[in-house]
């Protein structure tokens, strides 16, 4: 039987194994995983949790394995107008990192032809990818629970200005 985990630790520096997963991976409520080490384990979460570069899951025997952002395919955006270029990425409800001088999103050559015609410099790299979390606390578009505001629809029952 696979060790179980049934619990995050955010922000944890006491794990004694990890596992490495890109920005779609760490997007999980049921999986078994491989550790660094070969040791398998089933995540078994109440709920589909986005996980964070750093966070670890506990098993039920108390091992702590932790979670390493995974070098992935990424967009970085330069520019003289971050804050608007921030602003269209934002719009499109895209997961984007924010740092000084730059911006990082996951790899669209649509989003990457929208930037460049405002004016936004763009240079394609391989690095870990920790977006912001966004106003629910998690950087996914299914971190809050749709039916709850707006009761139940199949097609999502609203629109998004953009």
């Amino acid at each position: 039987m696979l060790p179980t985990a049934h619990k995050i630790v955010p922000e944890c520096q006491r794990a004694s194994d990890h596992v490495t997963l890109d920005y779609d991976a760490r997007f999980l409520r049921r999986k078994v995983l491989t550790t660094a080490t070969g040791t398998q384990v089933l995540v078994d979460l109440p709920k589909t949790t986005s996980l964070a570069d750093g966070d670890a899951l506990e098993t039920t025997g108390g091992i702590l394995i932790g979670i390493r952002a995974a070098p992935e395919p990424l967009l970085q955006i330069t520019g003289k107008d971050l804050h608007r270029i921030a602003w269209h990425i934002g719009n499109r409800h895209a997961p984007c990192q924010i740092e000084q001088d730059r911006l990082l999103i996951q790899r669209d050559h649509v989003m990457a032809q929208m930037l460049t015609q405002l004016g936004a410099d763009i240079r394609e790299v391989v690095e870990p990818f920790t977006p912001e979390g966004g106003a629910y606390g998690h950087g996914r578009t299914h971190g809050h629970d749709h039916d709850a505001q707006h009761g139940p629809s199949p097609a999502h029952g609203h629109t998004h200005d953009h």
